[in-house]
């Protein structure tokens, strides 16, 4: 009786479901009473993404709080409620209770001296899914270079990020590239959050910024997603999940070619096709391949929008199986390789498109010389294996 008594009391106290909740950065703020934001003339660059651990938006959460005035609201590409197809300019507005909102993906990318007029403080919370040409924290590095130019503090409330710290993939973005989409330093999966971002930018372009990061809590380098317990929100109209925030660094990089990922299907970045695909061909060789952490299938599908809209694809599904060993970046590699072995007529790169997804030259001119899969992935792989070394001597990594 002893022995299943101790049993029980185990499985109640080491079971998953009694793990401590990750608290974000707006969770810590509020946990403070907003003593960070007192007195201050605030302005917020978020979406519908910033949700505590209880699933409450930034703003009912900021609405509790007396000792601050909100002033003005920024919001990135997709818009202030994240339903806005990528790509898609956006206009200026207000909220409800008549704050303006500003945006940042229309006109203007860069907060202007007009938005950044009477405040003192500009506060970034954005859910971030860890991929270079994810183009939040690009929003996020150009609203930094406006507050050190106008004398503004700068505060992150830092979240996770839903892929990881620990993985790192493909090239160091090239310093002969740069676009919204390819606008820092790091690989294609950077392997860091929103708060450690800034710190790289400040260390390596706003030296003299007034920045604050209020790190997250209960959360380690080796967190995925799923163990945080928050509430998963879409971050954007086409990430609906975290498998395929876990897929998006490579799939993500489909979109320089003519391959459709499942925009208007189900489950955007789980797939990838196209009506020419010889999908047998391609599923035989991603297995041989060996690629840890998923299961490929064969699958048709007929988008509804975008690439093929209305046309009968041939296509790879992807099962994710092990999400600490998946390397979406590999599977494109892979992909990409035996499409154009299989369908050299048919298959399309856009060159430019793809030097800004992957971050370099070099993987076109290798793609179009024929190397193997396995030396451009050693390329990518030796390109970035000291980077969160480097981070780390340099104190920008926040969490262990």
């Amino acid at each position: 009786m002893k022995r299943l008594t101790f049993v029980f009391i185990s499985a109640i106290f080491f079971s998953p479901l009694s793990a401590q909740k990750t608290l974000t950065g707006l969770d810590v703020l509020e946990k403070s009473e907003f003593a960070q934001l007192s007195g201050k003339r605030v302005g917020l660059i978020t979406n519908h993404s910033a949700v505590n651990a209880s699933g409450e938006h930034i703003l009912k959460v900021l609405s509790r709080a007396q000792n601050f005035k909100l002033i003005s609201i920024f919001t990135p590409e997709h818009g202030f409620s994240g339903d806005i197809e990528g790509g898609v300019h956006i206009q200026n507005s207000s909220s409800s209770a008549g704050i303006p909102i500003y945006s940042l993906y229309g006109k203007n990318k860069k907060p202007s001296d007009e938005m950044l007029e009477g405040l003192d403080t500009l506060v970034f919370d954005i859910q971030d899914i860890g991929a270079r040409f994810y183009t939040y924290l690009t929003t996020m590095g150009y609203a930094m270079e406006e507050a050190e130019r106008k004398g503004l503090e700068f505060i992150v409330l830092d979240r996770p990020n839903p892929i990881g710290l620990k993985t790192v993939e493909g090239p160091l973005l090239s310093e002969n590239i740069s676009a919204f989409t390819a606008y820092y330093r790091v690989p294609v999966r950077h392997a860091l959050t929103a708060g450690e971002m800034a710190l790289f930018h400040k260390k390596n372009k706003t030296t003299k910024l007034n920045l604050k990061v209020i790190k997250a809590e209960n959360y380690k380098r080796d967190s995925l997603f799923p163990s945080t317990n928050l509430p998963w929100v879409n971050p954007s109209p086409n990430i609906r999940d975290f498998e395929a925030a876990l897929l998006y660094p490579g799939l993500g990089c489909f979109e320089a070619t003519n391959v459709s990922v499942g925009r208007g299907t189900s489950q955007p970045f789980h797939w990838f096709g196209a009506p020419w695909m010889k999908a047998n061909k391609i599923l035989k060789k991603l297995k041989s391949a060996k690629i840890e952490g998923v299961k490929f299938y064969t699958e048709k599908r007929k988008p509804e929008a975008d690439i093929y809209n209305g046309e009968e694809c041939e296509g790879i599904k992807i099962e994710v199986i092990d999400p600490s060993k998946v390397r979406s970046l590999d599977i494109f590699v892979y992909a990409v390789y035996w499409l154009k072995k299989t369908t050299p007529k048919n298959f399309e790169i856009r060159k430019d498109d793809v030097e800004r997804m992957t971050g370099t030259k070099d993987f076109y001119e290798m793609i179009e010389q024929g190397e193997k899969p396995e030396k451009i992935i050693s390329f990518f792989n030796n390109s970035n294996k000291d980077f969160l070394n480097r981070l780390k001597a340099d104190g920008i990594l926040l969490y262990e």
